[in-house]
């Protein structure tokens, strides 16, 4: 690994290295403008009868998804997992950025889950397969997922060759778009949040994509911003590096809280990628 994901004078050494709201100028700023925008999002998707809220896709109270429609028949279905550090947020704050895939005549999943402490990590990743499944039981065609952060971590799992989701639905898998994943979890060992995760060697490993290998035959494009923290650069390129046939952009002048606006675009680069 990179030294310079990494401060190493204390117990939670890692903890600067993963920190994002604290090099981002108006870090506070993003949350409520981002649920402004996926109230506005939804209310006008309902008034249209676009939309279907609250699916249960797991008996956990949090196991629930919306799912937004484009106008006519979608042309196949894209799921967007948040990030938080699988600590933080629903989907209420991220409807919007389903936008830009429905302008294109997709449907779009965007799913709550579980959340740590109260769910380790590798029960969350199950519970993000079985959202996966659900959206690809409500929308024929193939299949896309793309989350940011830990949804990144996320939708990278269901690629392993190890992954929880079902293989009627793995074969659907028609492109992957990681947005600044954690891909080794092993560094997190060493932060402040692992009195959450509870993670420790063996099960870190067990969930780090970087570590696992890939199924084959399924396209995975990790995006990352150039101007985010080096921890979140290493992570991407430590993904890179790992699986073969996988592409990795650096987009200019993005950091971690705005490389995910290209989601709200038509006619952006990462929506095409989800709407091959």
């Amino acid at each position: 690994m990179s030294s310079g994901s990494a401060r190493w004078e204390d117990d939670v050494k890692n903890d600067e290295a993963y920190n994002n709201r604290g090099y981002i100028t108006g870090a506070e700023e993003y949350p409520p403008r981002w649920a402004a925008a996926a109230e506005a999002f939804r209310s006008a998707l309902l008034s249209d009868n676009r939309a279907q809220l609250d699916l249960a896709y797991g008996p956990d109270p949090r196991e629930r998804l919306d799912l937004f429609f484009p106008v006519g028949t979608p042309k196949g279905v894209s799921v967007f997992v948040h990030g938080g550090y699988w600590r933080l947020f629903d989907r209420s704050i991220w409807s919007h950025f389903a936008s830009g895939c429905v302008a294109r005549g997709w449907a779009v999943a965007v799913p709550s889950y579980p959340l740590a402490p109260q769910a380790r990590i590798a029960a969350i990743t199950q519970s993000a397969a079985h959202a996966v499944a659900l959206a690809a039981m409500k929308v024929a065609g193939p299949v896309t997922l793309s989350g940011h952060s830990a949804g990144g971590h996320l939708v990278a799992r269901m690629v392993c060759a190890d992954s929880p989701l079902p293989e009627d639905i793995a074969v659907r898998l028609a492109a992957v778009v990681p947005i600044s994943p954690v891909a080794d979890l092993r560094p997190l060992i060493e932060t402040s949040m692992n009195a959450d995760f509870q993670l420790d060697q063996a099960a870190a490993r067990a969930e780090s994509p970087a570590l696992l290998t890939k199924r084959p035959d399924i396209p995975v494009h990790i995006l990352v911003g150039g101007d985010e923290r080096p921890a979140f650069l290493d992570q991407a390129r430590w993904l890179a590096d790992a699986w073969s046939e996988t592409t990795l952009e650096i987009a200019p002048s993005r950091h971690h809280f705005d490389v995910i606006d290209a989601l709200c675009g038509a006619d952006s680069a990462l929506v095409m990628r989800l709407t091959p």
